[in-house]
């Protein structure tokens, strides 16, 4: 486009206008600027009710899942914790927090005794599949559980250390001659008659065991499910001091449900199971790299 300028005062008219163009171009582009969100930090007393509406909902909750959930440095969420655990409102253990009133009373899940019987043909089956791979000299971890626990009339006596955290276990155990039991420190919990403790002075640092052997709540793609948040922390204590991770867990609890996760497939080394596994199961457990073995 052209444009023709006769005379100074339009020239000046021509400059005014652009002038005020870019004036307003510029206001306007400052009018449609997206304002930056200011940031205010919880206060003290909004995390502390933050938290405790957290534990009304779940028995356990993760240190860190509480630094993301009140964007809080771990430090600052360590003194939230020791300020409500002062005032009686929650239990600080090991990875963070149960509610206050969860303390040394009950675990979650099915009582030992309730479950024992469930299923029953096939733990007995998966119990001496389990005891098979315990060679004389070894020293193994057996956790509590109502099919580890089948795993004793068949563990033969010959200078085997079984570390375990069931009384159960222990139990069965003890009159064997050529089996050295030991328990870690903790807790007493009457449901599944086990001994529990989130924190790391039970007194077993020194104990390492070629194999573990666990039950579970559930078993799926995510790994191994359990139902306590205190259970999880004692066991993964016990998974640490083990070279490899063995999953004793009968079909149905391919089907089952629990909310907390314990370890993932990759933790496990080999899964046995019954003849109720489907192929699906059977292929995600080997999709997942873990050896499968059928006990009849």
């Amino acid at each position: 486009m052209r444009l023709a300028v006769h005379g100074s005062h339009k020239v000046s008219f021509a400059i005014i206008f652009a002038h005020s163009q870019i004036n307003q171009t510029g206001a306007s582009q400052r009018d449609n600027a997206v304002s930056p969100v200011e940031f205010t930090p919880m206060h003290a007393t909004e995390r502390d009710q933050r938290i405790l509406e957290l534990l009304r909902e779940q028995d356990f909750i993760a240190l860190q899942m509480l630094c993301d959930e009140l964007d809080a440095s771990p430090a600052t969420v360590r003194r939230d914790l020791e300020r409500l655990e002062q005032r009686g409102e929650l239990e600080r253990v090991h990875g963070g927090a149960r509610p206050a009133s969860a303390a040394g009373s009950h675990l979650q899940g099915t009582p030992f005794e309730a479950n024992l019987r469930r299923q029953l043909t096939q733990k007995m089956a998966i119990g001496r599949v389990a005891a098979s791979l315990c060679a004389p000299g070894d020293a193994v971890i057996i956790d509590g559980g109502t099919t580890t626990f089948q795993m004793c009339p068949h563990l033969e006596s010959g200078n085997l250390q079984v570390l375990t955290n069931s009384l159960h276990i222990v139990s069965a155990l003890l009159p064997r001659n050529g089996v050295k039991l030991s328990v870690p420190g903790g807790s007493v919990f009457p449901e599944q008659n086990i001994i529990l403790s989130p924190f790391d002075d039970d007194g077993l640092n020194h104990f390492h065991a070629s194999k573990m052997f666990i039950g579970a709540a559930a078993i799926g793609e995510r790994g191994l499910l359990q139902s306590d948040g205190i259970l999880i922390q004692a066991e993964r204590k016990l998974m640490a001091r083990a070279d490899a991770l063995i999953a004793l867990v009968d079909s149905t609890k391919f089907r089952a449900n629990a909310g907390l996760l314990l370890c993932g497939l990759d933790k496990v080394n080999l899964v046995i199971t019954d003849e109720g596994i489907t192929r699906a199961e059977r292929a995600m457990l080997r999709g997942a790299g873990v050896e499968v073995t059928i006990a009849r």
